[in-house]
């Protein structure tokens, strides 16, 4: 029914399937169905809908040794396999991270209404010297952890993306972690003022109060003085 209704909405236009290997066998063999044979059967009905759109696929993995294996389905591979462009993993285009640092970090700081990091030359060659196992997806989380004013620690050590203090203190400790951090920015941005804070981080004042006391922060703390006291 999603699979479907997807590929009906797109008609006349185009449909990206990402990471189409994690999709089941069984959703495989109806997109089969919708590339030979160019219509759909809508939920509980009998009728035959036709579409025409262009279909364009990502993987991480490559579906012709998926196929191999029978995790893929052979007959949908070389269906979908007309037009490839294979992208290189960020490890091996090192002179594209920067540009991809700076649109993450402005999407970052959009996102979280926050002033966009400065990052230097020596930012630029530490990043580059990362291998970046979880590619471009690890590089935007990362951004994003540094638009927040989290530990750059992130972008040093050996073999991944959270500094290891981050990862001894578990799941539930690290989302704290991020929590508070966005407070602090956002009590930054609005000089202490509670409920600008509220509004933008659209919270109850009640609630960010609540979050206020569980982080140990002061409001009050985050206010510039008055030059004239």
């Amino acid at each position: 029914m999603w699979g479907n209704f997807k590929i009906e909405y797109a008609h006349g236009g185009t449909l990206f399937l990402d990471e189409i290997e994690s999709m089941p066998l069984v959703m495989q063999i109806k997109l089969l169905r919708v590339l030979q044979q160019r219509c759909i059967e809508r939920l509980g009905s009998n009728q035959s809908v036709s579409v025409d759109c262009r279909i364009i696929v990502a993987a991480k993995n490559d579906l012709r040794e998926l196929a191999d294996q029978g995790v893929f389905r052979a007959d949908l591979f070389y269906r979908l396999n007309v037009a490839v462009l294979q992208i290189p993993p960020l490890r091996q285009r090192k002179d594209d991270i920067p540009l991809l640092m700076a649109h993450f970090l402005q999407q970052a700081a959009q996102r979280f209404h926050l002033p966009v990091p400065v990052f230097r030359p020596t930012d630029v060659l530490r990043w580059q010297s990362y291998d970046w196992p979880g590619n471009v997806r690890e590089l935007k989380n990362s951004a994003e952890r540094l638009c927040l004013g989290l530990s750059d620690d992130l972008f040093i050590g050996a073999g991944t993306g959270l500094d290891g203090e981050a990862m001894a203190l578990g799941l539930t400790a690290q989302i704290e972690q991020v929590e508070r951090g966005i407070i602090c920015n956002a009590l930054k941005v609005t000089q202490g003022q509670v409920s600008q804070t509220a509004e933008l981080l659209q919270l109850p004042r009640k609630t960010l109060y609540d979050k206020l006391a569980r982080h140990g922060l002061r409001a009050d703390a985050f206010r510039q003085p008055d030059p004239d006291s």
